[in-house]
Parts: C-alpha cells; sequence; structure tokens
C-alpha cells in the first residue's frame, strides 16, 4: 500500500514539474510575441483621420453629413485639400457645398472636388485665380467632332486673311493659343461626362492677355480647336501657313534688273528735230 502511494506522489510531482514546465514556456513565448508586436508597432507610420465619401455621388449634388465620414489615414500620405475634420466641410447647415466631380465610396473629400461652403457648381468655381471664361464658337469640324469635354487642353488655331503687304489679301492658319483648359461645352461643365456632344460653343480658361488675343482673333477670321493628348507636355511650337505652303508653292521674286540710264536733249536745225546723247547730270 505504501508502495502505490509512494508511485502516485512521483507520478504527481512529475506531473506538477511538467505542468510548469509548460505553463513557462508558453508565458516565454506570450512575452516574445508582446515584444514582436510592440517592436513592429514602433515601425509603424503615424497615423491620422481624414474625411471620405461613404458612397458614390455625382456632379452638382449637394454634400451632407450623412455622405462622409472620417477613417484612420497614413498621416505622410494625407492627399492635399484633404479635411481631417468633419465640422471644416459643414461650417454652417445653411451655406451646403456641392460636388464638382464624380466621386467613388470611401474617396477622400478634398476641396478641389467640392465647392465652397454656399458657392454654386458653376463655371467660376472651376477658374483659378487671375483667370477668365472665355466662349469660342466651334461647329463639328472646329470642335473635335464633338470628343472635347471639361476639363481638356487644345491648342487654338486661327484662319483669316494675314497679309498686309500686299493689296491681295491671303488667307492663313496660325496657332495663337496652346494648352487651353476647357471648362465648360455648352451649358454643361460635368467632366465625367464621356459621350460625344456636338457643341456650339466651348467655354475656355485664359488669362485677361489671352481673352483679348482669342477675342480679336475669333471677330477677324475662324477659330479651330486641336485637342492636345492627356499626358502630352511639349509645347507646340509657332505654326503658320498660307496656301502656297500648304500646295508646295515657291513664290519667285521678280528680278529687279538696273539699266543704264540714258540721257538725251533735242536740237532743231530748221525743220529738223534731232535727238542727241548727252552726258547725264543728276
Amino acid at each position: 500500500m505504501r508502495l502505490v502511494f509512494a508511485l502516485v506522489l512521483v507520478v504527481g510531482v512529475g506531473l506538477a514539474g511538467f505542468a510548469v514546465y509548460m505553463a513557462q514556456g508558453f508565458i516565454d513565448g506570450m512575452r516574445a510575441e508582446v515584444q514582436r508586436l510592440e517592436a513592429e508597432k514602433a515601425k509603424m507610420p503615424e497615423m491620422t483621420r481624414i474625411a471620405v465619401f461613404t458612397e458614390p455621388r455625382a456632379y452638382g449634388e449637394t454634400l451632407d453629413r450623412d455622405s462622409v465620414k472620417l477613417i484612420a489615414w497614413q498621416a505622410d500620405s494625407v492627399p492635399e485639400g484633404a479635411f481631417t475634420e468633419v465640422d471644416a466641410l459643414f461650417p454652417g447647415d445653411e451655406d451646403p457645398r456641392f460636388i464638382l466631380r464624380s466621386v467613388e465610396t470611401f474617396e477622400p473629400v478634398l476641396a478641389s472636388k467640392v465647392t465652397e461652403p454656399g458657392q454654386e457648381a458653376g463655371l467660376t468655381s472651376r477658374l483659378g485665380r487671375g483667370m477668365r471664361a472665355f466662349a469660342i464658337r466651334v461647329d463639328v469640324a472646329s470642335g473635335v467632332s464633338g470628343f472635347l469635354r471639361p476639363g481638356d487642353r487644345v491648342d487654338v488655331y486661327w484662319t483669316g486673311n494675314g497679309d498686309s503687304r500686299s493689296d491681295l489679301s491671303r488667307e492663313i492658319t496660325k496657332l495663337i493659343e496652346t494648352n487651353v483648359r476647357i471648362i465648360a461645352i455648352d451649358q454643361m461643365a460635368d467632366s465625367d461626362r464621356t459621350g460625344p456632344v456636338v457643341a456650339r460653343t466651348v467655354t475656355v480658361e485664359a488669362t485677361p492677355q489671352e481673352v483679348a488675343s482669342l477675342a480679336q482673333a475669333q471677330s477677324t477670321g475662324r477659330l479651330s480647336l486641336s485637342l492636345v493628348g492627356a499626358e502630352d507636355t511639349l509645347e507646340a511650337e509657332v505654326v503658320e501657313v498660307n496656301q502656297n505652303d500648304l500646295l508646295g508653292i515657291m513664290e519667285v521674286v521678280p528680278e529687279i534688273i538696273e539699266q543704264e540710264r540714258v540721257c538725251t536733249t533735242k536740237i532743231r536745225r530748221g525743220a529738223e528735230v534731232i535727238e542727241q546723247e548727252i552726258p547725264c547730270t543728276n
């Protein structure tokens, strides 16, 4: 009986020791995991919160509190113009904001995508500082077959009579403005429209000096637009083409040949008049 008791006691002590060993190993493992997580947390970048859209919104819609919320965002990657507080978006209930560009869910709310409080989603919200809006008359041909959209950039060509050096006017085509931004097509300023629109007017953004040039050009000739590629950063060179350039005709300048000057005088001898050469004095 004592032998059985002693055997049970030995087994119990062994199991207790094994349990302590396992518990110590578990605790050491948990401590190592906590240290690893703290090290990883220390490596993580600083986070902040920015406002994002909670649902898709289209151009011209009113921005309300239910359509935005704050989410965590990496502090060193916050987009320019982002809002870090919802109250900054809605300073007053009587002054709503409007959507300027179509947005998707969880897209950051940027100042460039919404109007100022109380400002309508019209052309004035799309003009840069010191810029003006100018309307250009177009048709199917001069308007690139209706494939222009607000936000595109175009080169402007003028065609008219440009030779003032002779009595006969000569029609030329000349590049007068480059990389001009379109802000509206007819009465539409929605840059998300994808279908072609055959417009009658295209409104562009220009400086006052460019507006003066475009107005003068439109009143004295015809304006045509040439679409610039989305990723084209090259500046267009000065271009001027007339009909002779188009047909490859070389203008021939008449050669002026100086002739020797001959001076004469007339001498009357009776009824006969004789013409006689004399030295030229002037």
